[in-house]
């Protein structure tokens, strides 16, 4: 295996960068404290060729590659992961099941436009009572003439209170197996969906929602793949989508880092650099350290997604590791800043707040140690 970028991720990689630095942080404050994504950052990364970066051009995207996902993800979140969480939650979650497993004129309808950042996509998984039993969901969908009725509930929706469809995954028996559960494309706004913001203490910018399901009707047509039981599909999303925030929070981690790093090179105490110090310099050692180890690990996930070779256990590990180095990092970042640290002028805190989500969203850390055990053979 060879873990050099080629000219083309070097590339992908300046181009966020630019788009960041020139474009996108002028919006974040504002963002962060009105809690609203501005909407045409979309078809601005819809023009750059950013949310179909993975996905081939004759669909539509710009026939890049996993790592190429990654390292926008990266970059983004270096930036904001308010806005990274948004672009996450569209690029992949909201449309990589119509792309995977959709019918040629779903491709058409829904993931062209969406890949080309005209329409907005999110993914209806989570459920109030389910947490991460995705076998247990309770959102019901009942046969009827010409489509299907949908009835229940979702919480924790990423983009839904802006979205122009979504994905929502409902039980179609009684009985719990994974070929019970389908996925439904919704357009909005759909009678009998209500779709309520949520306020959130981490990743402010991005836009989250709780949504109530009451007889929502579906056309047979927008059944994902006019087939039922897409419930590998889910865990396949869910997998892949798990090295890619992976890659969110290595953004964040070097962002804080960062941060920190700036800070101990200009705070002055006694006459000497805090960074001078031997207990700071020790804790922005082991931070650099942690983000390397971090680092390899979210591109090698990468790569074995391209290789077609990614399993749930290595998927696992690769989210584990990365989130977990998120938390610590931007913690350490705070405490290197001192009193700094939680004033709002100051990113880390911003950071600290973003990366716990990652500990708990996509599968919470406790949630990828029980698959890392079941891989090494032990009942979790």
């Amino acid at each position: 295996m060879d873990f050099s970028f080629s000219e083309q991720h070097v590339a992908v990689r300046e181009t966020v960068r630019r788009l960041c630095e020139t474009e996108h942080r002028k919006l974040v404050v504002a963002a962060e404290e009105t809690e609203i994504l501005p909407r045409e950052v979309f078809a601005r990364w819809g023009e750059l060729g950013l949310l179909g970066v993975r996905y081939p051009e004759e669909d539509g995207g710009s026939g890049l590659d996993k790592v190429s996902d990654c390292i926008v993800r990266e970059e983004l979140s270096y930036m904001s992961q308010g806005f990274a969480s948004s672009w996450s939650a569209h690029s992949h979650l909201g449309i990589w099941p119509i792309w995977k497993a959709g019918t040629p004129a779903q491709r058409e309808r829904f993931f062209r436009p969406a890949v080309a950042g005209r329409k907005i996509a999110g993914f209806a998984l989570s459920e109030p009572d389910g947490g991460s039993n995705i076998r247990g969901l309770k959102t019901r969908a009942e046969r009827v003439a010409g489509g299907w009725k949908l009835n229940g509930s979702k919480l924790y929706i990423t983009n839904a209170p802006i979205a122009d469809f979504l994905l929502v995954a409902a039980r179609t028996s009684p009985e719990l197996r994974g070929d019970a559960i389908s996925l439904f494309i919704v357009e909005l706004p759909a009678k009998g969906m209500e779709i309520s913001k949520l306020r959130k203490e981490g990743i402010r910018a991005s836009e989250t929602g709780l949504i109530h399901i009451e007889d929502v009707f579906v056309p047979d047509d927008c059944v994902l793949g006019e087939r039922l039981g897409t419930y590998p599909v889910i865990l396949d999303s869910l997998s892949e989508n798990r090295v890619g925030v992976a890659a969110n929070a290595l953004g964040m981690a070097r962002a804080a880092f960062d941060a920190a790093t700036a800070y101990a090179q200009e705070r002055l105490v006694a006459g000497k650099r805090i960074g001078d110090y031997q207990a700071i310099a020790h804790k922005l050692a082991g931070m650099s350290a942690e983000i390397e180890a971090a680092r390899w690990l979210v591109y090698y996930g990468a790569w074995r997604v391209d290789q077609g070779t990614l399993d749930s256990a290595t998927a696992a590990r690769v989210k584990l590791v990365a989130s977990e180095t998120a938390v610590s990092v931007s913690e350490q970042a705070i405490r290197i800043h001192g009193g700094a640290g939680i004033m709002r002028e100051y990113p880390v805190g911003r950071i600290h707040r973003d990366a716990l989500v990652y500990v708990i969203g996509e599968g919470t850390s406790e949630v990828q140690k029980n698959i890392i055990a079941r891989d090494l053979g032990f009942k979790s």
